[in-house]
């Protein structure tokens, strides 16, 4: 029997066919964007696969078979990936195929989602802006002072005090390097046609470089399309956001260091705000899929790739997540603060957005870029 229905790919709502053995005869692009699974890897497979063991909505499906009725279920909770997903169910028996049923899925908060992102979008910009203009007020000061600094260590000679003086000097000049960073004119994307995981096998061995104790998963949807973008700014956007994670991780990644004596525990990862990464191995996962049917920088897109960093590091604490995006926010000891906001930077020049999901054991950043 064909499960297929032309009009519901043009629904928002996500739904989904199943036969009277569980399986997925049918998907809509809603219930692929919702799900974040592509139909390529959820036909004709169980609805325990793609769902996971939701014991709720497998009640309310035999509920709905045996009355032969229609069934709603409200606060229905599904562990996609290891994220958490909130979302109604409504149940219909197929009159034509016995045992087969229609589920309509509808994700709880999903407009909270898009007055979200708008709201970070309007703070990002505005705290950019004025981070901007604060450095410019401070550059001109700041040269003064290391040409002072400079003076004074020439008239010191071989004084012990040249010391002090170059404390200053190293420590304007890294103030002097920040503000360049933050005064840095926008640059443009210079489009062109890119395959994602080109971008992301890149990302994936300079990290590799960096931290050789890593351990880097790859689960890729290798059926997408190329996208129009810059692939440097794609590289260092991924690779910022990569980056957070391995330092999140980096008291399991890195060695010992030699004063520390052989069977003692390496030290705390740099995440300050989350505690020891946990007793497994760092890990972080590079997963791709298709989005459907998104709102991206307070527009719709019909067709969007999404990139998921995933770390096994401490979490960040609920508190400290509406500002991770914020210049100069950081939870690590020496950290500029500078890295994710770059990552958010370059990410809107491409129409796309980064959404953040966090608990302890758990950091995904889900990067968005729409298919034009």
């Amino acid at each position: 029997m064909n499960y297929a229905a032309p009009s519901l790919d043009l629904l928002a709502t996500a739904v989904l066919i199943v036969d009277e053995h569980q399986f997925i005869r049918y998907l809509n692009p809603a219930a692929e964007n919702l799900l974040g699974v592509s139909a390529y890897h959820a036909l004709e497979r169980p609805l325990s696969s793609t769902l996971g063991e939701c014991t709720d909505l497998v009640r309310v499906l035999k509920s709905a078979l045996h009355e032969g009725v229609s069934f709603t279920e409200h606060d229905l909770t599904l562990n996609l990936s290891g994220q958490s997903l909130t979302l109604s169910a409504t149940v219909t028996p197929l009159e034509t195929a016995t045992g087969s049923a229609v589920l309509e899925l509808c994700a709880a908060g999903g407009g909270a989602r898009i007055a979200h992102d708008e709201q970070v979008m309007a703070q990002s910009q505005a705290s950019q802006t004025l981070l901007r203009q604060l450095a410019h007020e401070i550059r001109n000061p700041l040269g003064g002072i290391r040409g002072a600094a400079q003076l004074l260590e020439a008239e010191l000679e071989e004084s012990e005090l040249k010391e002090y003086t170059q404390v200053i000097i190293q420590e304007t000049v890294r103030l002097q390097t920040l503000l360049d960073r933050l005064l840095a004119p926008a640059k443009r994307p210079v489009v062109q046609t890119v395959n994602l995981h080109e971008v992301l096998e890149r990302v994936r061995s300079l990290l590799l470089a960096e931290y050789p104790r890593l351990e880097i998963h790859r689960d890729y949807d290798i059926s997408l399309p190329n996208l129009q973008g810059d692939p440097e700014q794609l590289i260092q956007a991924t690779l910022n956001v990569a980056r957070n994670g391995a330092q999140a991780l980096e008291g399991v990644i890195r060695p010992p260091a030699r004063e520390e004596q052989p069977g003692h525990p390496p030290r705390g990862p740099s995440r300050s705000w989350g505690g020891p990464a946990n007793d497994l191995k760092g890990r972080i996962v590079l997963r791709t899929r298709v989005a459907r049917q998104v709102t991206l920088a307070m527009k719709r897109w019909k067709l969007a790739l999404r990139i998921d960093v995933i770390d096994n590091g401490p979490g960040i604490p609920e508190d400290m997540r509406d500002q991770v995006f914020f210049p100069l926010i950081s939870g690590r000891e020496g950290g500029s603060g500078l890295g994710l906001t770059l990552a958010q930077t370059l990410i809107q020049r491409h129409e796309g957005a980064i959404h953040l999901d966090s608990q302890p054991g758990r950091t995904c950043f889900s990067i968005f870029l729409p298919i034009k």
